[in-house]
């Protein structure tokens, strides 16, 4: 753990104000849900909580399906890493950041499939040479937590609408396992 040097109080309510530089720069935001922990030695720790996360076995699972499926990588990743992810470039993409491209579109909320051309192309995670060929967001509860997405390599070849429909319907059954 790495000590910042600030000190704060905490008020009458039981409040403590997490500076502005530590919410910059763990992208912590208002309505960010965060978990706290406690240790024998008297520390408190907060942590970010992802919903996404707490269904990771049952993510893994479901992107290794999806992936022999649509022959395609397919990944899970919620709204800032990846969680699970399938097929070929597995190692390249798990627990990596994803990109900004990717969370902008998430953002959005809304259904995205690559439909070739000239088109700027959106990579799940920096640093990969990988393409989304369509993503869908996980939203539970009204709330968006992540996101299914399938890959493709070929920068020139749009979505199969097989893909697109298979990763609509795989973030819907996450979507409805995290609300039960």
């Amino acid at each position: 753990m790495k000590a910042t040097g600030i000190v704060r109080r905490i008020d009458e309510l039981g409040r403590v104000v997490i500076p502005k530089e530590i919410r910059r720069t763990q992208h912590i935001r208002q309505g960010t849900p965060l978990e706290i922990f406690t240790t024998g030695d008297g520390e408190v720790i907060f942590k970010k909580y992802s919903p996404v996360e707490e269904l990771e076995p049952l993510a893994q699972r479901y992107v290794q399906v999806l992936n022999r499926s649509l022959g395609a990588p397919c990944l899970v990743c919620d709204r800032e890493r990846v969680v699970a992810a399938a097929g070929s470039g597995k190692k390249e993409l798990e627990e990596k950041p994803i990109s900004s491209r990717l969370e902008a579109l998430l953002e959005k909320r809304n259904f995205y499939t690559w439909q070739g051309g000239d088109r700027e192309a959106v990579p799940p995670c920096q640093g990969t040479t990988r393409q989304v060929a369509a993503a869908a967001p996980i939203l539970a509860a009204g709330e968006l937590v992540g996101a299914v997405v399938a890959l493709t390599d070929d920068p020139h070849r749009p979505c199969p609408a097989d893909h697109a429909k298979a990763v609509q319907v795989a973030a819907g059954f996450l979507a409805r396992q995290m609300e039960e």
